[in-house]
């Protein structure tokens, strides 16, 4: 659904139920872009963001050691935990509050697993488009305590890394934030510059519309985003060049 506002304002609704899917038993995963053998060339990505999956894996399996090239990739735990490996010699676990941020420059490999034997790990896969190629692999993780995010918005990721975001190589600011049921948070933004929102869980209202978990909504021509939270909710926020 496409809608123009009175102040020229462009919001496109991605809604959750027409993301693409794919369900491998031991793997859950909706993709809001085309991933893998979803193709639909209309939803290719937005700017420089290329891929949000949402992704499920059950107790004891995980995605085995594979490659990536010149992708900035971020992962963010929603529930249980992610062990992470990679051929820069990490071993780590990502929970919930953490970001993880890998270049894969000229060429990373790693693997993901659910750290549990037994319950779920919830997270998105998000990757942005570098803005150059061949970068020197690299990662980074941080811990956002829950109140840095409660009913405000906190930056996780930007290209100079400010305010103790991990710093990733594009002009892409990615926000978070937790909204209790009539809370509100704003962010300004030029008019040459485009958002994306992403509601991880809950429901929220962007202008006079509803988003519920899983819902995107791609943004232009906006001097301001308001959202309010209906329920409790989690959201991710997207600033892009």
């Amino acid at each position: 659904m496409t809608v123009t506002t009175n102040n020229q304002k462009v919001i496109k609704i991605r809604k959750s139920s027409e993301r693409g899917h794919a369900n491998y038993g031991w793997l859950d995963s909706y993709h809001t872009f085309s991933f893998a053998n979803y193709y639909d060339p209309a939803h290719m990505g937005f700017g420089k963001l290329r891929v949000i999956n949402q992704d499920r894996i059950e107790g004891g399996t995980g995605f085995g050691t594979h490659s990536h090239r010149d992708m900035e990739i971020i992962s963010y735990v929603l529930e249980g935990a992610l062990e992470h490996k990679d051929t820069l010699g990490n071993t780590t676990v990502i929970r919930p509050g953490e970001v993880q941020r890998m270049s894969a420059g000229k060429g990373i490999a790693h693997s993901e697993y659910n750290y549990s034997a037994t319950d779920i790990a919830h997270f998105f896969q998000i990757w942005i488009l570098p803005n150059q190629t061949r970068l020197i692999p690299s990662y980074e993780q941080k811990f956002y305590a829950p109140e840095e995010k409660q009913n405000q918005l906190r930056l996780v990721a930007s290209e100079d890394g400010r305010d103790g975001s991990v710093t990733i190589h594009q002009d892409v600011n990615v926000y978070a934030t937790n909204l209790d049921a009539g809370a509100s948070v704003i962010t300004h933004a030029n008019q040459d510059r485009h958002i994306w929102v992403q509601v991880a869980r809950g429901q929220v209202k962007l202008d006079n519309y509803l988003l519920q978990a899983g819902d995107g909504a791609a943004i232009s021509q906006a001097e301001s985003v308001m959202l309010v939270g209906q329920e409790q909710a989690e959201v991710l926020l997207f600033d892009l060049a």
